[in-house]
This record gives C-alpha cells, sequence and structure tokens, in this order.
C-alpha cells in the first residue's frame, strides 16, 4: 500500500523583529562606546598595583615618550577651540575656522606653537608621521607646556591632570614635566601606568 505524503505547510521564517533587534543593538554600543583616540606616539607604561581609574571626561592628558618629548591633549571639541584660541592670542597667532574645527577633533599632539598652522592644514597622515611628532617645549628658555596647561585650567577648571610616562623614560624628562606644573601651582596630578598582576606568593 503506498504511503501517503502530507503536505507541509512551510511557512517563511520573518527576519524582520530579529534583524531590528541586531541593529537596535549595533546603535546602542556605538552610543555608549568610547573611542581610543589616536595617540602620536607609543607609550608603554610602567606597570602599579593601584588600581584607580581616571575619569574618562575633563582630563588633561600628557605624554612623555621614551626620547623625553611631551605631547598634550584635553577632551571637549569647545575646550579644545578655545584653549588653541587663547594660545593663539598669547603667541600672536590667528587660526582660522577650519583650523579650530580641525585642532578640535585631532586627538593628542607635540608641536611647537610657530609651527601649529603648518601642522593643522596638513593631511590627518602627515600629521601621524614620526617626524612630525616634535614634542612640545618644555625647558626654561621656551617652556610652551606650562602655557598649554594654564590655558586649559581658565577654560576648563574642573580638568584632572594625567601624566603618562613611558617606561624607557628618564627620570629627568619627567622631573622637568613636574616642575613646570609646581610652577605654575599645579600640585595634584596623576600617574598613567598599567596594572601590575598580583604575584601567587
Amino acid at each position: 500500500m503506498p504511503k501517503v505524503k502530507v503536505k507541509r505547510n512551510n511557512r517563511p521564517l520573518d527576519m524582520a523583529p530579529m534583524t531590528d533587534v541586531a541593529f537596535l543593538l549595533l546603535t546602542f554600543f556605538m552610543l555608549t562606546s568610547n573611542f581610543t583616540q589616536k595617540q602620536p606616539v607609543k607609550v608603554d607604561t610602567p606597570t602599579s598595583i593601584s588600581e584607580i581609574k581616571i575619569p574618562e571626561t575633563n582630563v588633561m592628558m600628557i605624554l612623555v615618550d621614551k626620547s623625553g618629548k611631551v605631547f598634550f591633549n584635553v577632551d571637549g571639541q569647545q575646550t579644545r577651540m578655545d584653549v588653541l584660541k587663547k594660545m593663539g592670542a598669547t603667541y600672536k597667532i590667528n587660526f582660522s575656522d577650519k583650523e579650530l574645527k580641525e585642532f578640535a577633533v585631532m586627538g593628542s599632539f607635540g608641536v611647537p606653537m610657530n609651527q601649529m598652522k603648518t601642522f593643522l592644514n596638513m593631511n590627518p597622515e602627515d600629521r601621524d608621521r614620526s617626524e612630525n611628532a616634535l614634542g612640545i617645549p618644555c625647558d626654561s628658555t621656551d617652556n610652551q607646556f606650562k602655557n598649554w596647561v594654564s590655558a586649559t585650567r581658565s577654560v576648563n577648571t574642573k580638568a584632572i591632570i594625567a601624566i603618562k610616562g613611558d617606561r624607557a623614560s628618564t627620570y629627568p624628562a619627567i622631573k622637568k614635566v613636574m616642575s613646570s606644573l609646581q610652577d605654575i601651582n599645579e600640585n595634584r596630578y596623576n600617574l598613567v601606568t598599567g596594572l601590575e598582576k598580583e604575584s601567587d606568593f
């Protein structure tokens, strides 16, 4: 006797709800994530057992690379534009709206003020080249670093100072940065380190 085949009703699977959920999750993660900004130099921090976290906003980040060059960053696009305007007034340099907007969206920088306009008018790829990572002058004859910190402090009084030094940088290089901060009465700052693994003993 032949088998009777039961006709199956294959309903198409509706993928719309699953697609909606996927896009909602993607949107959520994009809006709540903080993207790491590109840094002009690689800094390999020393380790410590401190687990105190630096806040994600209102931070003046000072980078010191292994050769002792100083780089600077502050968060907030409007803050960055206001700081550059103040620095321009101090050094009698007029920055265009295009240059101010360019400065507002880039990451850490390390350029003397007399080369800032040229630096801002470069392509982003050219800015990232190692030969353009000159460092901010931080010596006794021309300490532009102090002026950057003072200008930032006048714009954002709540900004926390964080120093991120390379483990290979020399003590005099870090001391020069700390002495410059003390000269302008900035005596509170954080040292950024990597978390040291706990030993088994």
